[in-house]
């Protein structure tokens, strides 16, 4: 059964995590220290991030955190559960990211969340690979016609054979950075969808009236597929200023002040963690698909969340 399928089957509210590549040369264990003790909530399924490439001093072409095929491979054969690969359309091709479809066919990984990616560091906007898939949309295509049994050289020499991958795509409750305006946005989501999207995860937020609202607006717009709300515990006082610039995500007032008044990274840790166990808390509250955490390489923040709202 695919994701999408577990979500619109569900009668409760699930769990779902996601993880961080560790950097280059190190271990598959830093993993599993991270998601042994996540199985206890039964995971419906987990999520890997995916960076594209950077350039360092001399120029050469570098990927900081590679892994997030391999790292899913493990993971759905060390714990028998759906495993989510993010794919992007910034710094690959079309023909490398078929061959990195083809790899998740053959390992029996079929969901999938379909992204664009984001602009290399060095450029002011995002700018698609040459040959390569311009947005999410355009790759949701190339999945679509990879379902049906079409990949790029067929010719009657060599016949595909058709894949069966599940999309997952991302949502912006507080719309995407480069949208004009809200409308904007959701009508690109709404392409999106009808290019072939089966569920929406968002990203992180931290007041639960602009998930609320943003699934209104999608509603409004035709979108009925699940909407999965993607929270993110803060647990460092740098996260503060951070995450707003990097996510273009707001802090309300209240949460705003609170980190603004700890003097630690353990006092920030705390306030950040309780803040998204009230999030969590009226979440499920409002029946949503699941809750899923944005772990990354830690597992304590979320393992609090989840036992507080069990």
């Amino acid at each position: 059964m695919s994701v999408a399928e577990t979500l619109k089957n569900s009668k409760k509210t699930l769990f779902s995590f996601e993880i961080l590549p560790p950097l280059k040369g190190k271990g598959i264990d830093i993993i599993y220290n991270t998601v042994d003790p996540l199985m206890q909530f039964n995971p419906s399924f987990i999520t890997i991030t995916s960076h594209r490439e950077q350039y360092d001093a001399q120029k050469n072409r570098v990927r900081r955190r590679p892994g997030t095929v391999a790292i899913a491979a493990a993971l759905k054969y060390k714990y028998h559960i759906p495993v989510v690969p993010h794919i992007l359309c910034g710094g690959f091709t079309q023909s490398e990211t078929e061959y990195v479809l083809i790899d998740l066919h053959f390992l029996g990984i079929t969901d999938i969340l379909a992204l664009r990616g984001d602009s290399l560091k060095t450029d002011t906007e995002y700018i698609p690979e040459p040959q390569g898939n311009a947005y999410a949309e355009d790759l949701l295509r190339q999945i679509a016609n990879m379902n049906k049994g079409k990949q790029l050289n067929d010719s009657d020499y060599f016949q595909s054979n058709p894949t069966n991958f599940s999309c997952a795509v991302a949502g912006y409750p507080e719309k995407h950075y480069a949208s004009a305006d809200f409308e904007t946005d959701i009508a690109f989501l709404k392409r999106k969808v009808d290019a072939g999207a089966e569920y929406i995860i968002t990203q992180m937020f931290f007041d639960n009236a602009v998930y609320f609202d943003f699934v209104n607006r999608c509603r409004k717009a035709g979108i009925t597929i699940p909407i999965v709300p993607g929270i993110k515990p803060i647990g460092f006082q740098s996260q503060l200023t951070v995450l707003p610039q990097l996510f273009h995500t707001k802090l309300p007032e209240a949460l705003t002040k609170e980190l603004g008044a700890c003097k630690s990274d353990a006092e920030a840790r705390i306030v950040g963690t309780e803040w998204a166990i009230m999030q969590a808390k009226e979440l499920v509250q409002n029946n949503v698909p699941s809750l899923h955490l944005y772990t990354y390489s830690s597992s304590q923040q979320s393992i609090e969340i989840a036992q507080a709202v069990l």
